[in-house]
């Protein structure tokens, strides 16, 4: 086998490699784990003021864990607002459900 042939041959197999790895990170990126993210409030008086920065900055916390994965400031700051806004409903329902037993 000639020189060229050789060298071709390799440029081939490497071209093959590289193409195989972008499909190897979206297998991987498919069965990765979403984030998630939990603000504990069973031992909050919500009541009180207290509670309710104890809950506001587990809530800040939380949200910026879940959204760390995106790319850009803006969708940091979109993604911890759904975030926030979302946990906020959850609570609400809940203590309103709370309320009435």
């Amino acid at each position: 086998m000639n020189m060229s042939k050789l060298t071709a041959r390799i440029a081939s197999l490497a071209t093959l490699a590289l193409a195989a790895l972008p499909a190897a990170a979206l297998t991987t990126a498919a069965h990765a784990q979403p984030p998630q993210a939990s603000v504990q409030v069973a031992d909050l008086n919500m009541a009180s003021a207290a509670g309710k920065a104890a809950y506001a900055q587990r809530l800040d916390t939380a949200a910026r864990h879940f959204c760390l994965r995106e790319t850009s400031l803006g969708l940091q700051a979109a993604c911890q607002a759904a975030v926030r806004d979302e946990v906020n409903a959850k609570v609400a329902t809940n203590i309103q459900f709370a309320s009435r037993s």
